[in-house]
């Protein structure tokens, strides 16, 4: 079955187990007498579930077996004192039940230690923190009005927890916010806008902060964002400006990148080794910019390389020093790009070269323990035997220490011991145990009698042979084949230093009986082992299916494998279980579904597994259907706790109860317990603690000298409740404080001080008032007793008159009125740094080219530095060219390298030049001294490209050409070379070539083709060789000989509003003339129209609203373009308005033509009855039914006064009548139709009302149904005023 195949064997896994078993220490038998070794132990930084109890692992082997006890914080933890901590039977773990008390009580810094009779074992500093979640400050976030095209950051901000947050966005729908190129969320959590847009208007952009220990979740207070459009902004922020404009007449336009994140042109950035590396870059533009990353130093590692977050994150895993230096990105678009240079400094905490093993001797034997550690910098490393300093151990004159390493001579017995080696530097530590065991024992076989291997045909074979002794015995093997034994060797087996042998290559051939024999000089054994070589499994598989609904399909699943293996069939959906469903029947070799269902889509994987390999394959299913989406539910958050109520008050903790609100059906999870202290920070709500949401009790463990007040939060899969009313007010009464000042650390300003700083204690952690510091120092291994000095309301001392650069042991404790708090740690630091005495020695230069020269030097004696070596700065400039003998001094250049370096190399230099360089020492406080200035060389090089290459003085068969010397000349000029060759739009002629002198600066040709183009390449030349050539075009005709005389002169454009006119000047001979013109950022080729001998043209049939680039161009008669001015970018701009002129449309205009003339009709028939003295219909009908408001209008002249369209009445641009088609009073004293009874009404030149010619019946229709009605032409007018 074809679609993927995967193929394997326990060949890996075999490898794997080998391996782990070669590196593992040396294992003495559990029923030997050996010291104790640590087997399980928690993590060094072990955070706990504050709801929990704690489980601090600590287990040990030895003989007799280990008794356990532990220290905290470097003192005796007394077990049995605590009833809330018990320790397991036989072991060091333990449990600590937190049941009504405080996690945080039980935080420190713990180490367990196992001892029997031949040694004692310890386990690293396991730091017990508590996890911990803390709610979101209050704030209110007010709408962010922006506009449309400028970029926009969303901060998060979320609470600092431990271990951090994961941050994520969301909206009220609870699905994630789309990201891309465009909108992204940083590694900080802020969203990040490039540019926003219209659509991006929303009131409910969400952070929300998942903190994983404890699987809880917090939201931030929703963020109304509000994109508005140059028109709409204007129109909101007139009321307020008095109708001016607020942004001006344009949008946000498009624009060259600049970075967001992070700011300037460069930036660094530490990292530990084996860490993993985030580099970012955010830019904002328009368009968005793309981001490129490279290193400038190197390429980049694919293997452990890889960009996220739309690649604006560079990542890298497990950081080596080689991963050090500069990282470039760039953002781009159309209009630009911009750089920023991440330097990247890699430091390393301590790790292993060779790690310490165990030593088993024999009486009288010797051995050594190594153990050999580095880092950056480089970690001290100090031996403890059986966890005390091995200074302070009894002497033994058959151990030795040696730098890294212990040596143990003519040891006797009873001078077992656990020797431990520690290596730190300030980014961490580690601890090794191995213990020294001194045994007479003859060899004993660990692997079990008769074992059976089975492997694979074609892999390999480890065969075991674990063995014991003392003195440890030599192992060899043999194998019986064929009625005969012989010894195994040869390039075909392996023998590892535990005894196992390897076989490369397994054939069948190699299966057989295979014995290992252990000896030493207190005797032997022998075992015997049997290897049986199979044949590999195989697995056929039909390809991929396409599928109607209500179908059956069957995939089949055949297998080829050794007879001697059961192959085992598993079939996976999807890289996982097949679901539980009847439809599926899986058989011998095949797996059938049933009535085929839209759900069955999906990938269908066969494994075929054997207790030695296993081979699979998947095909795909598509089933044809359509998918129904599933509508979400939205469930609501709780009601809050109410009745609160504190009981079993006592000086520390008080038990606290509450009665759940209403979950609406959605169970609460998790009820929130925080607390105000009014003595210090009244207002401020803090996190407390957490409970499951089956409880409604709690006992709080509380602070001294705090005054408490209590409020409960409920937590269901929707979020939080309102919090709950405060409980009563609970004081507690002072102390002393129970811990001392954190992140303590002493580190010089300056070459004679040394100043200790520290990280001042909260108001709750002080317990009581008068909080003060007392801070004690002394000179490491040199001053006996400590010097102190108490301060309060700072966080630093200085301790002046140090010596430079000496180690200090410094510590800081707190003390109140009450009391002192516990004795503190020791924190070693070092006074301040000086600049160093003396430069670098042995300093040379090696010239490897003419552009790159090597500097060596030797290594500046550690006295020298006074202080931490950084690095060296390598200066060097040019002081002249060889080819000059006056002296022309460059800026100096300055090349950093590091502190483990003693050569470097400078790139990038003149050929032919005379430079001096020198080196200087850097340390924390700067550069030392300069070395004497040394100088090199450089050889020559090719020259560069010439000055200048011109064509004067053309005839109808010559040319002459003119040049100037190049200004690069890079070593001693021999002469030119110009080559040329005839240039037509089809072919180029014969390249010839002509030698010239070094100090010719012209040169005629004669006799070329008349009325030909010529294309000429001139380069000059020195003993390296030639340079770059420069090219210059001409032809053999006087008018056509014009490569440095402009065609086009000045070019214009305008826009109007049937196209685009193009002005320009010409004064070419070729008089084909186009103007071309393509729309901006197309792909499309350029439309041309012809222009002949015009100065001007108008482009017709431009689109409203996009940019185009224009162009004129002139042409030769073989149609090549010979001229071309720059591009002009025209833009047409877009209709002010979608409506359509109606006053220019003909149908409108026959329509005025046609009233025009019926209203002149009737003028005439009401002249000649007036005239008669007669009276027609409507002035009757008006002088019998006066319109009581129509009537002061009349009284005033006897006529209807005509229509005002002054300025005070005109009607806003945009607005419209109410629907009914009246016209409030106020807006018009004017208006048509406070005439007509709120109706529509056309009128005539005497000002009686056309209207009534149409019948009251009609108009009593038209009052009924106003809307339907068809607006008269004289309000169709004025809908345009």
């Amino acid at each position: 079955m074809g679609g993927t195949r995967r193929r394997g064997t326990c060949r890996g896994t075999s490898v794997l187990l080998f391996l782990a078993h070669v590196v593992t220490a040396l294992e003495v038998p559990l029923h030997l007498p050996q010291p104790p070794t640590i087997t399980h132990q928690s993590p060094k930084n072990y955070i706990i579930d504050p709801r929990e109890n704690i489980l601090i692992r600590c287990e040990a082997k030895g003989k007799p077996h280990p008794r356990f006890s532990w220290t905290r914080n470097g003192t005796h933890f007394d077990v049995e004192k605590d009833s809330k901590v018990t320790m397991r039977p036989n072991s060091g773990t333990l449990v600590i039940d937190i049941s009504g008390e405080k996690a945080e009580a039980y935080e420190g810094v713990y180490q367990c230690v196992a001892t029997n009779e031949h040694g004692t074992a310890i386990s690293n500093n396991i730091v017990v923190r508590q996890s911990r979640s803390p709610l979101w400050s209050k704030e209110r976030n007010e709408p962010v009005i922006v506009q449309e095209g400028v970029s926009l950051v969303l901060q998060c901000r979320p609470p600092a927890g431990l271990p951090p947050p994961i941050i994520f966005w969301m909206a009220n729908n609870f699905q994630r916010l789309q990201q891309d190129e465009r909108v992204s969320q940083a590694l900080n959590g802020d969203l990040y806008f490039s540019n926003v847009k219209v659509q991006d208007t929303r009131n409910d952009y969400i952070c929300y902060a998942r903190f994983p220990h404890t699987q809880t979740i917090q939201q931030k207070q929703p963020i109304t964002v509000k994109v508005l459009t140059m028109d709409a902004i204007n129109e909101t922020m007139a009321a307020f400006l008095n109708d001016t404009d607020f942004f001006g007449d344009s949008p946000a336009g498009e624009r060259r990148p600049s970075f967001l994140v992070p700011p300037g042109a460069s930036s660094s950035k530490m990292v530990l080794r084996g860490d993993v590396l985030e580099l970012e870059c955010i830019a904002e533009g328009l368009p968005t910019p793309g981001i490129t990353w490279r290193k400038e130093d190197g390429d980049l590692d694919s293997s452990r390389t890889s960009f996220i977050n739309f690649h604006k994150t560079l990542r890298i895993a497990s950081v080596t020093e080689a991963d050090a230096g500069g990282y470039r990105c760039t953002a781009s678009n159309h209009l630009g790009s911009v750089h920023h240079v991440i330097t990247v400094t890699v430091k390393a905490a301590p790790y292993w070269v060779k790690a310490p093993k165990n030593l088993v001797v024999s009486p009288n034997g010797s051995g050594f323990i190594t153990c050999q550690a580095t880092g950056d910098p480089k970690p001290d490393v100090t031996w403890l035997m059986n966890g005390i300093p091995i200074e302070n151990a009894p002497a033994d004159s058959s151990r030795k220490v040696e730098g890294d390493s212990l040596s143990f001579t003519d040891v006797q017995t009873g001078s077992s011991a656990v020797y431990q080696c520690n290596a730190s530097n300030q980014y961490g530590y580690l601890l090794a145990n191995a213990f020294v065991n001194v045994l007479a024992e003859p060899p004993q076989i660990l692997t079990e009698p008769n074992k059976v291997y089975q492997v694979i045909n074609n892999s390999p074979a480890f065969l075991d042979c674990d063995s014991f002794g003392s003195p440890i015995p030599k192992i060899t093997w043999q194998v019986f084949k064929d009625g005969q034994t012989s010894v195994l060797g040869g390039e075909h087996y392996k023998l590892h230093e535990n005894g196992t042998l390897e076989i490369h290559t397994a054939l069948k051939s190699n299966s057989g009986r295979y014995t290992c024999m252990a000896i030493n000089t207190l005797g032997n054994r022998v075992n015997h082992v049997y290897l049986e070589v199979k044949e590999p499994t195989r697995v056929l598989m039909q390809p991929e299916y396409k599928v109607l609904h209500r179908h059956n399909v069957v995939f089949e699943c055949r297998v080829n494998h050794d007879p001697t293996l059961v192959p085992v069939m598993t079939w996976l959906k999807d890289n996982e279980d097949l679901p539980d469903d009847e439809r599926l029947i899986v058989g011998a070799d095949s797996l059938t579904i049933k009535d085929v269902a839209e759900h069955d889509e999906g990938t269908y994987t066969c494994i075929m597994n054997t207790t030695l390999d296993q081979d699979s394959a998947s095909a795909r299913l598509t089933v044809v259907g359509t998918r129904v989406p599933n509508l979400p539910v939205s469930p609501e958050q709780p009601d809050p706790p109410k009745d609160l109520e504190l009981t079993d008050q006592k000086e520390r903790s008080v038990q606290l109860t509450w009665i759940p609100g209403d979950d609406h059906n959605s169970p609460i999870r998790h009820f929130h317990i925080q607390y105000e202290d009014a003595l210090h920070h009244p207002g401020v709500w803090k996190n407390l603690t957490t409970v499951p949401g089956t409880s409604t009790t709690s006992h709080l463990k509380l602070s001294p000298y705090v005054h408490y007040t209590f409020r409960v939060l409920a937590v269901n899969e929707v979020g939080f409740s309102q919090p709950s009313a405060p409980s009563q007010q609970y004081i507690t009464k002072p102390a002393a404080p129970d811990e001392n000042p954190s992140e303590v650390e002493g580190a010089g300003s300056e070459h004679n001080n040394l100043v200790i700083s520290w990280k001042p204690l909260t108001s709750l952690q002080s317990n009581g008032p008068g909080l003060q510091y007392k801070v004690s120092w002394r000179q490491k291994d040199f001053d006996e007793k400590w010097s102190s000095v108490t301060v309060a309301n700072v966080s630093k001392f200085v301790v002046l008159g140090t010596p430079t650069f000496s180690p200090y042991e410094v510590k800081v404790q707190a003390l109140n009125d009450l009391g002192n708090a516990p004795e503190p740690q020791v924190v070693i630091g070092y006074s301040g740094e000086d600049l160093p005495t003396e430069a670098p020695t042995g300093v040379k230069a090696l010239v490897r080219s003419n552009t790159l020269a090597e500097v060596h030097w030797e290594p500046i004696p550690p006295q020298t530095v006074r202080g931490r070596l950084k690095a060296y700065n390598v200066y060097y400039w040019k002081e002249r060219s060889l080819r000059d003998h006056q002296a022309k001094h460059e800026e100096q250049r300055v090349l950093t390298f590091d502190q483990s370096r003693t050569h470097g190399k400078l790139p990038g230099l003149e050929p032919f030049s005379r430079y001096a360089f020198n080196v200087r020492v850097v340390n924390g406080k700067g550069e030392g001294p300069a070395s004497p200035n040394q100088h090199f060389e450089t050889p020559e090089g090719v020259p560069g490209i010439p000055a200048f290459l011109e064509v004067i003085k053309p005839t109808l068969d010559s040319l002459t050409l003119e040049w100037g010397p190049p200004s690069e000349r890079n070593g001693i000029l021999t002469g030119y070379t110009l080559k040329y060759q005839t240039l037509n739009s089809t072919e180029l002629g014969q390249l010839e070539e002509m030698p010239l002198q070094v100090n010719q600066t012209t040169v005629t040709l004669f006799n070329l083709k008349y009325s030909t183009r010529y294309k000429f390449y001139l380069s000059a030349k020195t003993a390296k060789g030639d340079g770059p050539a420069i090219t210059r075009e001409a032809v053999t005709i006087m008018d056509e000989v014009r490569p440095f005389v402009p065609a086009f002169g000045n070019v214009t454009s305008s826009v109007r509003e049937d196209g685009a006119v193009v002005s320009w000047e010409y004064w070419g001979p070729d008089k084909n003339l186009y103007v071309e013109y393509i729309l901006e950022n197309s792909q499309e080729d350029w439309r041309r129209e012809s222009v002949n001998s015009s100065q001007s043209y108008l482009i017709k049939g431009l689109k409203p609203g996009m940019t185009y680039r224009v162009r004129v161009v002139a042409k030769d008669q073989s149609d090549a373009v010979v001229h071309s001015t720059e591009e002009l970018l025209v833009t047409v701009p877009a209709m002010a308005s979608r409506q359509v002129d109606i006053a220019t449309q003909g149908w409108f205009i026959g329509l005025m033509c046609a009233i025009a003339l019926l209203i002149l009709v009737l003028l005439i028939v009401c002249f000649i009855k007036r005239n008669k003295g007669g009276k027609y219909p409507v002035k009757e009908k008006e002088d019998a039914h006066a319109d009581p408001e129509i009537q002061p209008m009349k009284d005033d002249d006897g006529t209807f006064g005509e229509y005002s369209d002054t300025e005070d009445h005109k009607p806003l641009k945009g607005s419209r009548s109410p629907s009914n088609g009246t016209v409030k009073k106020d807006e018009s004293d004017d208006s048509l139709v406070d005439y007509g009874d709120g109706e529509d009404r056309q009128f005539n030149e005497d000002g009686s009302f056309i209207g009534q010619y149409s019948g009251r019946k009609e108009r009593d229709t038209a009052e009924g149904n106003e809307s339907s009605e068809a607006p008269s032409p004289i309000n169709a007018m004025n809908s345009f005023v």
